[in-house]
C-alpha cells in the first residue's frame, strides 16, 4: 500500500527541472517568476524568465497542471538539471503532497524521503528527454566522491541517530548551534575564495543548497550583523549589556558584500561570466595575428546616401555597416579558405562553404555576438533586414542561444564610439574579425592632390593556425579595396 501511494504521489506531482537552453550550457539564473503556488498552468505556458551564460530565455512549461511549489527565489543561480518549479498535473485527487526536499525537517521522518526519491526517479523516464526549450538534462555519469563519515547508500545507517546525522549532512534537519561538522562543508570553489576572502570559517555557517551545499548567500549571511551566530548563547543578558559571542574571535568586523562607498563588487555572472571565458579561452588558445589598412571610403559614403533614397531599400536601415558586411562577403568569395575553423580533436581544417556572419552588439547584459544565418546568400535589401532585425532583437535582450550559435565570420564596429581602430579577440570557433573605425573627415591624396575625404581604419584579426600571412593580407586588401571602389561589389561578386 505504502509503495502504491509513493508511486501515485510521484505521478501526480511532475519536477520541472532547469534545461540545458543552449548546448553545453551548465546553470541559469532566475529572473522572473510569471506564476505562484496555486495558479493553473498549461502545457507550454512560460512560467518563468532565466539568463543563461548567452542570453534571456523564456522557459515554458510542458504539461497542465497547478503549481505546487517554486524551488528558487527570483535572482539565484540554478544548475543545470536541478528541480525549479513543482505542478500538481492531477489537483483535486486527494493524494498526499510530496516533502519539499529543501525545507528543514524533524529526524525522525528523514527515513521517508528515500523512498519518495525512488518513486520519483522511477516515475520519470531515465535518459535526456525533450522539453520544449533547449536540450533537456542529461544524465549525468558522474558520481560525486562519498564524504568522509558519510553513509554509503546500501548499507546499514546504524538506526535514528545515523539517520539524523546524515540528514544534517544533506542541510535537511535543523542545525544545532555550536555543534561540530562532520567532514568537509560542501560549497564550490568561488563559494569558499569568497569565505576565505572574507574570514569566514564554513563550518561554521549554515547551509541552505540543496544536499548542503554553501552557497555565497550563505556566506553573507554568517557575516552579517543581525545573524552572529553567539547572540542565542546569552538571553538572559540585559538589552544594554550584550554578552559576547562565544565565537566572537573568529568572526571578522561584517564586511559590506556590494562594496563600500570607494569600491562597488558586481557579481560576474551570466553573460559577462560568459563572455570572460570565451575570451580568455580565445587568446590563449588561437594564435593571433592583426593586420591594419587605413582606405577612402568617399564612394561608399555616397553610395550609401543613394541606396537611402533607393524605392528598393524603403523601409530598410541602410548605414555604412551594411556595405561593409556585403564586402566582406565578397572578399570571402574571392579567399573562400579565411572561412574555416580549426578541429583540434580530429586534427583537421574544416573549410566551410557558407557564411554565419556575426555582428558584435553591445547590450544592458553585456557583449554578444549574434550572427545572421546563410548570410552569403541574401541580396543587399535581405541583409539590410536581416541586419536591422539583428540589431534590434539584441537591444531589447530578446536573443536566443541559437542566435548566437555557428557563426563563421565577425565584425565589430567600434567606430561608434570615435574609435580610430583595435585588436579585436576571435570569437571561439571562428577564424577571423573586422573591427571598423570611425570614419572621419581627414586630407588624403586623391589624383595628385591634397583633399579631405572621408577616411576609416580597418583590422583584421585572424586565426594564424588557419590563415597565413599571406591570405589575411590579400582578405583584408580586398575588402578596403572594395570599399574605396564600391562599384567591385558587382564586378568581384
Amino acid at each position: 500500500m505504502t509503495a502504491d501511494t509513493s508511486t501515485g504521489s510521484a505521478a501526480r506531482y511532475r519536477e520541472f527541472r532547469m534545461p540545458d537552453v543552449g548546448e553545453g550550457l551548465t546553470e541559469a539564473e532566475i529572473l522572473k517568476w510569471y506564476v505562484q503556488p496555486g495558479d493553473a498552468v498549461t502545457d507550454g505556458q512560460v512560467v518563468c524568465e532565466v539568463e543563461t551564460a548567452k542570453a534571456a530565455v523564456e522557459l515554458p512549461i510542458p504539461y497542465d497542471g497547478v503549481v505546487h511549489e517554486l524551488r528558487f527565489e527570483e535572482g539565484t543561480t540554478v544548475d543545470v538539471g536541478v528541480s525549479i518549479i513543482t505542478v500538481d498535473v492531477a489537483p483535486g485527487s486527494g493524494e498526499p503532497a510530496p516533502a519539499a526536499a529543501p525545507e528543514p525537517s524533524p529526524p525522525a521522518a528523514v527515513t521517508a524521503a528515500p523512498a519518495a526519491t525512488v518513486a520519483t526517479a522511477a516515475a520519470e523516464p531515465t535518459g535526456r528527454q525533450p522539453v520544449l526549450v533547449g536540450y533537456g538534462v542529461a544524465e549525468s555519469s558522474t558520481k560525486r566522491r562519498p564524504r568522509r563519515g558519510a553513509s554509503v547508500p546500501g548499507q546499514t545507517t546504524g538506526g535514528p541517530a545515523a539517520a539524523a546525522v546524515q540528514a544534517e549532512l544533506n542541510g535537511r534537519a535543523t542545525p544545532v548551534v555550536g555543534a561540530p561538522a562532520a567532514g568537509r562543508p560542501l560549497a564550490k570553489p568561488p563559494v569558499r575564495k569568497l569565505a576565505k576572502d572574507l574570514g569566514v570559517d564554513l563550518a561554521t555557517v549554515t547551509p541552505s543548497g540543496q544536499d548542503g551545499i554553501i552557497t555565497r548567500e550563505d556566506v553573507y549571511a554568517a557575516i552579517a550583523p543581525t545573524e552572529l551566530v553567539g547572540e542565542p548563547l546569552a538571553p538572559t543578558a540585559p538589552p544594554v549589556a550584550p554578552v559576547a559571542p562565544a565565537v566572537a574571535p573568529a568572526v571578522p568586523a561584517p564586511v559590506a558584500p556590494a562594496g563600500t562607498g570607494r569600491e562597488t563588487r558586481i557579481p560576474i555572472k551570466g553573460v559577462r561570466k560568459a563572455t570572460a571565458a570565451a575570451m580568455v579561452g580565445s587568446a590563449f588558445t588561437a594564435p593571433h595575428v592583426t593586420e591594419f589598412v587605413t582606405v577612402d571610403v568617399t564612394r561608399t559614403m555616397k553610395l550609401v546616401e543613394e541606396l537611402k533614397s533607393d524605392k528598393d531599400m524603403a523601409g530598410l536601415r541602410v548605414n555604412p555597416l551594411l556595405l561593409i558586411a556585403k564586402a566582406l562577403l565578397v572578399a570571402i568569395k574571392r579567399n573562400p579558405e579565411v572561412n574555416a575553423a580549426w578541429d583540434e580533436a580530429n586534427q583537421e581544417i574544416v573549410v566551410k562553404h557558407y557564411v554565419n556572419l556575426g555582428i558584435a552588439a553591445a547590450t544592458p547584459r553585456g557583449l554578444i555576438v549574434p550572427n545572421i544565418k546563410d548570410a552569403h546568400d541574401k541580396t543587399l535589401p535581405q541583409l539590410a533586414a536581416a541586419l536591422g532585425e539583428l540589431v534590434s532583437t539584441a537591444r531589447e535582450g530578446r536573443t536566443t542561444p541559437v542566435a548566437m550559435q555557428g557563426g563563421t565570420v565577425t565584425i565589430t564596429n567600434v567606430g561608434v564610439f570615435g574609435v580610430d581602430t583595435g585588436t579585436p579577440i576571435l570569437n571561439p570557433g571562428e577564424s577571423a574579425i573586422l573591427a571598423i573605425g570611425a570614419i572621419k573627415l581627414q586630407p588624403w591624396v586623391h589624383k595628385g592632390k591634397v583633399k579631405p575625404r572621408q577616411v576609416t581604419t580597418l583590422a583584421l584579426s585572424f586565426d594564424h593556425r588557419l590563415i597565413d600571412g599571406e591570405l589575411g593580407s590579400k582578405f583584408l586588401a580586398d575588402t578596403a579595396a572594395i570599399l574605396e571602389q564600391p562599384k567591385r561589389l558587382i564586378t568581384w561578386a
